[in-house]
């Protein structure tokens, strides 16, 4: 017996930085529990994602015009947009005082700038259904200071803010906004100043009280159960996957 839960079968989504890691994951969880994707990411491997009904774009979700694209082609080829996934996300490991302006906002387009972009534009597509949801994905560095890391913290903190005060003014049009407050995860996302990124995520996971890092696929769970009707009276919540990194302990 099929006991998969196709909890977003019939919808239509778009999912940011979708070429690797958790955006990857979450593309085709969706596609494959019956969703419609459009997989965006400026890295060009998202072609791989292409399939009947997973549309691979190659774009930069800190351009003027990308969201606008982005959603277009998700309306254009499916009818609607009932899915916004901002996975997108930049880190870099720099004391503040060695950081240039550059070097923050990198960080702060890709984190926060372009999830206002996208789910500016992909309210605009959903406000007619009088239904939709919106996922950011967040972190626990959304309310957890680290060494180093300063741009990062400030985007992901600024994100749960974003998520809570869009949620309030999107509910009224049936839209709800969540994001999910990620812990360490297994990705590629420090292999651009690293040489091993993965195994650094991995041992750093080993810290959580869990004991271990996520797999992307995990997370995907997550945004997969908060973009469905399963998850119809959550809103404008932070939900932790974390590991219990977050949970005080006395």
């Amino acid at each position: 017996m099929n006991t998969m839960v196709n909890e977003v079968e019939g919808k239509a989504a778009l999912v940011t930085g979708a070429a690797s890691g958790i955006g990857r994951a979450i593309a085709e969880l969706l596609h494959e529990r019956g969703a419609k994707v459009v997989a965006e990411d400026i890295d060009p491997k998202v072609e791989e994602l292409a399939r009947d009904g997973l549309i691979p774009l190659v774009a930069d979700v800190t351009v003027d015009g990308t969201a606008e694209k982005a959603v277009s082609l998700a309306v254009r080829s499916f009818g609607k947009l009932d899915i916004l996934v901002n996975n997108a996300g930049r880190i870099i490991y720099k004391p503040i005082v060695e950081m240039t302006r550059q070097d923050w906002n990198w960080q702060m387009e890709t984190n926060v700038t372009g999830a206002f972009l996208h789910s500016r534009e992909a309210m605009k597509a959903m406000v007619p259904n009088k239904s939709g949801a919106i996922v950011n994905i967040a972190s626990y560095a959304s309310y957890f200071a680290f060494k180093g890391i300063s741009a990062y913290t400030a985007s992901k903190g600024a994100l749960a803010q974003l998520t809570r005060t869009q949620a309030l003014e999107a509910i009224e049009h049936g839209i709800r906004v969540n994001a999910i407050g990620v812990g360490d995860v297994v990705t590629n996302l420090l292999n651009h100043f690293m040489e091993d990124g993965r195994a650094f995520l991995a041992d750093h996971g080993k810290k959580a009280p869990i004991g271990r890092a996520a797999d992307a696929k995990e997370i995907a769970e997550i945004a997969a159960f908060l973009a469905s009707d399963r998850a119809s009276f959550i809103v404008g919540s932070v939900v932790m996957a974390d590991g219990g990194m977050s949970v005080p302990i006395g």
